[in-house]
């Protein structure tokens, strides 16, 4: 199984990102899918979640409004639409997969991707 994330990089806030999550080795419909951050010095945490179909999505307090889960189940791809940015949304950002329902706690998960960087500069 793999995960591979894309579409990181550096923005001037107030800006948009649109990350990607290519899914290989897993049939994507069959799990629920998260996007979690870590920031240098703190815990990972989760930003969003979504569930098989796209039915339910769940977002941290934190991005509400700004950022969007979504997924396409037959190109076996996650994305978080990124808008309006803010210098403490820069963190590493993971995608993960879950076949059970989502949750905010990453050791629920059981792949993971290995992260892609989003800076926001003030």
């Amino acid at each position: 199984v793999q995960l591979v994330e894309s579409g990181g990089g550096l923005v001037e806030a107030g800006g948009s990102l649109r990350l990607s999550c290519a899914a290989s080795g897993l049939t994507l419909s069959e799990y629920s899918m998260g996007w979690f951050r870590q920031a240098p010095g703190k815990e990972r945490e989760v930003v969003a979640s979504i569930s098989r179909f796209g039915k339910k999505t769940k977002y941290s307090d934190s991005v509400k409004g700004r950022l969007t889960i979504s997924r396409d189940n037959a190109k076996n791809t996650l994305y978080l639409q990124m808008n309006r940015l803010k210098p403490e949304d820069t963190a590493v950002y993971y995608c993960t997969s879950r076949i059970s329902v989502a949750t905010v706690i990453p050791d629920d998960y059981e792949y993971w991707g290995q992260g892609t960087q989003v800076t926001v500069a003030s």
